[in-house]
């Protein structure tokens, strides 16, 4: 007879494996390789959806309120999975976890292509949502758990590996509409470079299961801890900040800055390049000038960024205003997410759930709100909106005490 229950006949295996302990230091580096390459297409994948919008918007002949509307459909599929991602992955284990997320929100992708009108495209953005924070929580577990194997932190150069991947996303994306694909047959290639990734490095994950006390019965919604509902508050404002420049960057170029075609992309290559190389260099910068001082610089430069970019929309002040947003984003949400994963009492998915779900609801939610402020007010009033956030993370931050 065939087992529909078949998931619950797993278990995670026990802590981390003193064989990971005692690996040579190739060996954590090819574990360190494999972890980075499921963050790698986690952010192919999300990139490659990210430029086709204002193609997919033309075909499906959307108005800014109509796609604000439809780009909600994400973190409704967010939020519906927010209760469930952080437990799954303490049961199952995040090695599990994230084979099976990063597969369906591959696959998920691809089928966003196949979209003839609104409400097809919707229930393809809940989906994709949906698998997109359970790949989120899983493969941040084994951010963390890595980053312990290295006794360093490695957190903002795993997050730099996912920013790199929504730079190349949007180089592939251009060579794909030169070529003149459709996004569904852009997405099936993407779909498959995934897959392939996942086949060369699922091996190499860390097996392990998240610490637990006594086994005492929890409410499904329990309250939260209130640290991380904070550093959760402070991701939120930067992951906004990041989401509008995933899904409203080409349509500032062309409609506000009004660039010619081929540098509709510029402003969103540009914020790619300066969050990856922020992050791959964050690691250091945090050891030197310290996790406070960090986020808080982050916050400055997230508003100096969209207000050079709202009141000077010329394709020079835009590009650097949007680098600066780049810059600023980098590391505030690695930082975060590393705190997070230390904390003394909360096993680290679900401590990783609590503060990625109210901070991804940022980078879902900012997009949709983008759009209906945008056509009740103008494009560029939403962007000057979106960059007070980085105001209040500058403000917030020296009154958490969590952040050291």
């Amino acid at each position: 007879m065939l087992r529909l229950n078949f998931i619950g006949s797993f278990r995670a295996q026990g802590k981390i494996k003193k064989s990971f302990r005692n690996a040579k230091l190739s060996y954590l580096n090819r574990v360190r390789l494999a972890v980075a390459s499921f963050y790698f297409g986690m952010g192919l994948c999300f990139a490659t959806w990210a430029s086709r919008i204002p193609d997919i918007r033309v075909a499906l002949h959307l108005s800014d309120a109509d796609l604000g509307s439809i780009l909600f459909a994400l973190p409704v599929g967010q939020l519906t999975m927010m209760a469930f991602s952080g437990k799954l992955v303490t049961r199952y284990g995040s090695h599990r976890l994230v084979i099976l997320s990063l597969s369906m929100y591959a696959f998920c992708m691809t089928n966003l292509g196949l979209a003839t009108n609104a409400w097809q495209l919707a229930l393809g953005l809940y989906l994709f949502g949906m698998f997109g924070n359970m790949n989120n929580i899983a493969v941040n577990t084994q951010g963390v758990y890595t980053e312990q194997l290295f006794k360093r932190t490695i957190m903002a150069s795993f997050h730099g590996v996912w920013s790199f991947a929504g730079f190349t996303g949007a180089l592939v994306g251009l060579g794909m509409m030169a070529l003149d694909l459709t996004p569904h047959q852009h997405f099936i290639v993407v779909g498959i470079i995934t897959w392939i990734l996942i086949a060369l490095n699922y091996k190499f994950l860390i097996k392990a299961k998240e610490k637990r006390k006594a086994p005492e019965k929890k409410k499904l919604f329990s309250k939260p801890d209130t640290a991380l509902i904070w550093l959760g508050i402070i991701g939120f404002g930067s992951m906004a900040s990041e989401g509008i420049m995933f899904d409203w960057s080409g349509i500032y170029f062309k409609d506000i800055v009004q660039v010619p075609g081929p540098l509709i992309i510029l402003g969103y290559t540009s914020f790619m390049i300066m969050m990856a190389t922020g992050r791959f260099l964050g690691d250091g910068m945090i050891n030197k000038f310290g996790r406070k001082r960090i986020i808080q610089t982050g916050g400055a430069l997230i508003s100096a960024g969209l207000f050079t970019a709202v009141f000077f929309p010329y394709l020079i002040p835009s590009t650097i205003g949007f680098m600066l947003v780049g810059l600023g984003v980098s590391t505030i949400v690695p930082t975060l997410y590393s705190l997070a994963g230390k904390h003394p009492t909360i096993p680290p998915g679900e401590a990783l759930t609590a503060v990625s779900s109210v901070s991804f609801l940022g980078f879902l939610m900012g997009p949709p709100v983008i759009g209906y402020i945008a056509e009740l007010f103008g494009l560029r009033f939403s962007f000057a909106f979106i960059g007070i956030f980085g105001i209040l993370i500058a403000f917030l931050v020296p009154r958490i005490k969590v952040i050291q």
